[in-house]
């Protein structure tokens, strides 16, 4: 892995996007917590349930999909916080905020 494929501008932008979202709190949210959670750790946090898909908007699913095809073009594994340390941060946010209780 190398430090271009972490700073492409548009995978970030879209977890951001995805990020703030999950932060709020609305059905759509939780959603796309479950994602976020998976990606950075299923084994610990859950799964996420495709069935998620069906409860986001056309936008939110569009940008699951980038963060599918960026991590498809990659042979290894390329976790949510390997892109820095506001996304650890942010990360271990939506650990307290969906999955402590």
């Amino acid at each position: 892995m190398t430090v271009e494929i972490l700073a492409d501008p548009q995978v970030k932008m879209v977890i951001d996007r995805l990020i703030d979202i999950a932060r709020s709190d609305t059905g759509q949210s939780a959603r796309v917590a479950n994602f976020l959670l998976a990606w950075w750790n299923g084994d610990d946090w859950r799964h996420f349930p495709i069935a998620d898909l069906f409860g986001v908007d056309r936008a939110i699913a569009a940008d699951m999909a980038t963060i599918f095809a960026f991590l498809g073009q990659y042979p290894g594994a390329i976790y949510v916080d390997s892109f820095g340390e506001p996304y650890r941060e942010a990360m271990a946010d939506l650990v307290k905020k969906w999955r402590e209780t």
